[in-house]
């Protein structure tokens, strides 16, 4: 459900946004919050059944750290943006445990979409995943082939989205992410090797050529981002998009009435993991779009708390 407000009082410039980001500011009240923030999330996860600390040991191999060697481009130069604490990591996403964690800490933020209802996790995941390929199916090109899934993390919305299309004909797709870390979890989770390529660079460069995806997504990057980033990968996203192709985003929604009627503490604890959530909350995503040569983008409330966006290269 989605309401008038444009955004949360919580977020932007409003007096609540400012007296939570001084408390943020504060650094006991901060490294407090931070470890409370990820408690929350292995709580959700542990009470419903996700294994969350064995899946942990079961990747603390010594072949995952050969992974990394071979999966880190060492040309990569970490945008300021990216190098400051993420998810409660000091590190951010340049290390193991935020790549270790990363699968079940998205299996509890599934589960939190729909806290009423009593499903498993696989059930709210598949629902999570299926919520936005049903809006790219019916406003995304009738014909793909290649796909490019930037900021894919540990794979999991990379995978989803590749056997979404490869049961109507083959696809190549591509994960592309900042985080060598990340991507060596994602290459150990591809176990039968369906995504053609995982690459390690950014998305606001990619070095792809011209024209070459028919779909580029970003399933819940676009809130971790300042919005100098994000105009940066619509650009990127045009330039690779063939004509007729579609950029296609999932995200949190400003305008739900979930996300703006949070308690208190679960947005302040939010907002202690999420740097640039004030950034993202009051930026027009529509507008940059078509700023940045896309069709105006179809925008759909995918479920209670994200929106997807679809919109098409224009030409």
């Amino acid at each position: 459900m989605t309401t008038t407000k444009l955004k949360p009082d919580w977020a932007g410039d409003d007096l609540l946004s400012r007296l939570v980001n001084r408390a943020i500011q504060t650094p006991a009240l901060y490294s407090l919050m931070k470890r409370q923030a990820r408690q929350v999330l292995i709580k959700t996860a542990e009470k419903n059944g996700v294994p969350w600390r064995q899946t942990c040991l079961d990747l603390d191999t010594p072949e995952m750290r050969q992974r990394l060697t071979e999966l880190t481009n060492p040309a990569v130069v970490y945008p300021d943006y990216y190098q400051v604490p993420f998810h409660a990591y000091s590190e951010g996403n340049l290390c193991w445990q935020a790549a270790f964690e990363a699968a079940p800490a998205t299996y509890a933020m599934a589960l939190r979409v729909w806290p009423q209802e009593e499903i498993s996790w696989q059930e709210a995941q598949v629902r999570l995943r299926q919520s936005f390929l049903e809006v790219l199916d019916q406003h995304g090109p009738a014909e793909v082939t290649d796909i490019l899934d930037v900021g894919c993390s540990v794979g999991i919305s990379t995978l989803s989205l590749h056997r979404h299309y490869a049961q109507r004909n083959p696809v190549r797709t591509v994960g592309l992410d900042l985080s060598p870390y990340m991507l060596a979890v994602a290459q150990f989770q591809d176990a039968n090797r369906e995504i053609a390529q995982w690459v390690h660079g950014a998305a606001e460069a990619t070095g792809f050529p011209d024209a070459s995806f028919d779909v580029v997504t970003m399933q819940f990057v676009a809130h971790e981002l300042p919005r100098t980033a994000t105009q940066a990968i619509f650009a990127e996203a045009r330039r690779v998009l063939r004509p007729g192709g579609v950029l296609a985003i999932v995200d949190n929604n400003p305008k739900s009435s979930v996300i703006q009627a949070l308690p208190p503490v679960l947005f302040t604890l939010m907002k202690s993991t999420e740097p640039w959530s004030d950034d993202y909350y009051t930026f027009d995503l529509e507008v940059a779009l078509v700023e940045a040569g896309f069709e105006p983008p179809v925008v759909v409330p995918s479920d209670p708390r994200h929106r997807t966006l679809v919109a098409r290269q224009g030409g």
